[in-house]
């Protein structure tokens, strides 16, 4: 994952901070040191660094913040709030026009993964908004390349515009707009040609499109792993287009990440989204408080708790809910409950984004192999009836033949009750609203809060909810 090097070199800062108790001008220029090395081995532009580092330091040695209790915390509170700055502020929307169709011109390199992100993009306008995109296949240059758009367009059932490979650029997008005009679809995405550098033929033929087009979106993608080129590439490609976003690929496969926290200073346009795997519905709004919290190590329980507001079935959900507010939550619902988290993604990523959890020593190496949570399921549908319904019933002879039958050993069938039973139990308290201890969950001072704020405010959503289901049955039943 993106920035885990920066994130334990910065938690190493902050910690020598906290031991101190009392900081000093001189704590507060080794530990701006520690920072500036840690943003420098994550491919952040120097220009950046340069400034960050200075930004922090002033705001850092004001004596408000050394004589005041907790002066590690406050360094911490601005280093992310510099960090967020950097990085953007605020999320930014797509352009929309007022008209349709909206067009979306995607530029870039050859792989980085504009063909693959054009469709994503038009998936999550599809689940986002019921849109009924068009795509241009305009790449005529690299092999497979219209055949790739095609075959991504036929899995999201969504129309792919396509002459070949023998038709000018500009001549297909004319086609692909009157065609879009006809069928009068709202979205138009147009998947243009990359090169292996910048060069002079590559931007007449963007121009052109450009030109003729007169898109209300062009966005650039840029691969996370190549780290300052990102933000060198970043800045060629504006200075032709005049781009009005960037999208960050392969941000799952790169521990610098140093492109995310340089391309907004270095070419003053937002990164509006990041891709994080190849599966088609991994495309997420950039969010940079989101990511400035991931970068300190504090997790990110807002974008977890909406991948499973996404992810969840919601009238599974609500029956689990049931389940454990009446403490009758059992392997049954624990299995449904294992198969609904593995539609979210990978387990060791999920358990990052929770305050606290990021920099777990226990976690730093952990990868859950999609097979772990098929040996829990052989071991609960090696149960019987019963004992899924009922885990007291389970006394060592019980679990010694659940483990022939399952084929796993008698510690992993004992491990895995106890990892059952202890998260009932958390589950059973955080369903009454009782958050106390969450300081242990999430670790204290600033995660423990942000941890029982996003907590608190994912309840106080689900009761928002139901409040508002119940106002629409009685409007329904008169």
């Amino acid at each position: 994952m993106a920035f885990e090097g920066l994130t334990q070199r910065l938690q190493n800062a902050f910690n020598g901070l906290r031991r101190k108790g009392k900081v000093s001008e001189s704590d507060v220029r080794d530990a701006m040191r520690e920072i500036r090395l840690a943003l420098l081995e994550a491919d952040v532009n120097f220009d950046v660094v340069k400034q960050f580092v200075k930004t922090v330091r002033k705001q850092a040695i004001g004596s408000e913040v050394l004589n005041s209790l907790t002066p590690a915390q406050q360094i911490i509170k601005i280093v992310n709030d510099e960090l967020v700055k950097v990085m953007g502020d605020a999320a930014v929307p797509l352009n929309k026009s007022a008209h349709i169709p909206t067009i979306i011109m995607m530029v870039g390199l050859q792989g980085a993964g504009k063909t693959t992100t054009a469709g994503k993009l038009a998936k999550r306008l599809i689940a986002q908004e019921k849109a009924r995109p068009l795509m241009i296949a305009a790449d005529v240059y690299r092999p497979a390349a219209v055949d790739q758009l095609v075959t991504i367009g036929k899995q999201l059932e969504v129309p792919v515009f396509e002459m070949g490979t023998d038709h000018d650029p500009v001549d297909i997008v004319k086609a692909g707009l009157a065609e879009a005009a006809e069928h009068k679809n709202d979205y138009v995405i147009i998947d243009t040609a990359g090169r292996l550098e910048i060069d002079e033929q590559l931007m007449q033929e963007l121009s052109r499109i450009k030109a003729l087009a007169q898109p209300d979106e062009i966005l650039l993608v840029v691969d996370a792993m190549t780290g300052q080129v990102a933000t060198q590439v970043a800045e060629g490609f504006n200075q032709q287009l005049d781009l009005t976003g960037v999208v960050l690929t392969k941000l799952d496969g790169d521990t610098r990440g140093g492109a995310a926290l340089s391309i907004r200073t270095v070419t003053g346009k937002p990164i509006k989204f990041v891709g994080q795997g190849e599966k088609l519905d991994q495309l997420d709004v950039f969010y940079p408080d989101r990511m400035a919290n991931r970068i300190l190590g504090m997790g990110d329980m807002m974008t977890l708790i909406e991948k499973a507001q996404t992810d969840y079935d919601e009238q599974q959900a609500e029956k689990m809910a049931r389940k454990i507010q009446e403490n009758s939550f059992d392997f049954n619902d624990f299995v449904d409950q294992m198969s609904q988290i593995q539609n979210m993604g990978p387990l060791d990523e999920l358990m990052k984004m929770i305050p606290g959890m990021a920099n777990n020593p226990e976690l730093k190496n952990v990868k859950m192999n999609p097979k772990d949570i098929d040996h829990l399921k052989a071991i609960v549908y090696s149960m019987t009836p019963k004992e899924r319904e009922d885990p007291d019933l389970l006394n060592p002879s019980r679990r010694r033949r659940i483990a022939a039958g399952s084929g796993r050993s008698v510690q992993e069938v004992n491990r895995m009750i106890k990892q059952f039973k202890q998260s009932r139990e958390m589950m059973t308290k955080m369903s009454k609203g009782n958050f106390n201890g969450m300081e242990n969950m999430f670790g204290n001072g600033i995660q423990g809060k942000m941890g029982k704020m996003a907590m608190n405010q994912m309840v106080r959503k689900q009761k928002k909810n139901k409040k508002k289901r119940l106002k629409n049955a009685k409007h329904f039943h008169g």
